[in-house]
């Protein structure tokens, strides 16, 4: 039996009608992913955002040595956004990103096992220790990418700390490298070209771009060639070089940049939270067990 909870919580996913929610449910015996696609492929809802309702908190922060060779993004979480504005919190996140970036970790085990750059007694991991007893929540290192180039690296930092990103170019200065950070923060790329995005995810969307024309009614023939016309428009949603640019929507992110004597080597954007499920709280009800003992 389809509940009317998943039926919110599909509407609120895809922008679906209440109604169009509980029949694509019902066809797919309650499979979310599956109702999604169903009405992706009907062209009821677009692809979904699965952030969206997504959420953690925390902070994400940046770190660039000053001649920009060297660059860090990091994801430090916490329970409440109140810790996420606490300084201690805030210097100890700054702290990390700058230990990454000086020590170079290869991964977040050995980056917990390394001795501290600012408190040389201890390590990483007794550092987080002590800061979850001091500021009394649980708190952990969740990720982090580093990037050393002979080109140069820029940062960018969206939100007090909401969304980072870190991008590597080769050719072109700090003004375009922050250009195409703020590109990367707004727009979300998932790849940087085409050529990155993998097979089956391409053959994937050409399937739902098919079943889209034919149900509006085209002959196989021709669905076909709509697709090959619509499968650029996906291109351009999740590939950064084929994006429009968004202080130049007549311009793309790679013609841009091509423009300007230089090259995007890579990119990381981490958003807060992302991929990380909120626990949901009533607060009303948490003061009231704080009050009653």
């Amino acid at each position: 039996m389809i509940t009317a909870e998943q039926v919110k919580i599909l509407r609120e996913k895809t922008g679906a009608g209440m109604m169009d929610c509980k029949k694509v449910l019902t066809e797919t015996n309650g499979d979310e992913e599956k109702a999604i696609e169903l009405l992706r492929e009907r062209g009821i809802a677009k692809a979904a955002k699965k952030s969206d309702r997504i959420a953690a908190e925390g902070l994400v922060a940046t770190y660039v040595t000053e001649d920009q060779k060297v660059g860090v993004v990091v994801e430090i979480n916490a329970e409440t956004d109140f810790v996420a504005k606490n300084e201690e919190f805030r210097s100890f996140v700054a702290d990390v990103a700058k230990q990454v970036a000086e020590k170079n970790p290869a991964t977040l085990e050995e980056l917990l096992a390394q001795t501290s750059i600012v408190e040389t007694d201890k390590t990483v991991q007794d550092v987080l220790t002590n800061k979850i007893a001091t500021i009394g929540e649980n708190m952990s290192i969740r990720r982090f990418e580093r990037f050393e180039s002979n080109g140069l690296v820029e940062s960018y930092i969206h939100g007090d700390g909401k969304i980072g990103v870190l991008v590597e170019l080769e050719g072109g200065d700090s003004n375009l490298a922050k250009d195409v950070c703020m590109q990367i923060a707004a727009a979300r790329p998932e790849y940087l070209s085409r050529e990155e995005v993998p097979q089956d995810r391409v053959d994937h969307e050409m399937e739902i771009l098919k079943a889209q024309a034919v149900n509006e009614g085209k002959p196989e023939a021709v669905a076909e060639k709509i697709v090959q016309g619509r499968i650029g428009k996906f291109y351009g949603e999740i590939c950064l070089v084929e994006q429009d640019f968004v202080k130049d929507p007549d311009q793309k992110v790679g013609k841009l940049v091509e423009s300007k004597g230089a090259k995007i080597i890579r990119f990381a954007r981490f958003e807060k939270g992302e991929g990380l499920q909120k626990k949901e709280e009533n607060f009303a009800e948490e003061v009231a067990k704080q009050i009653n003992g």
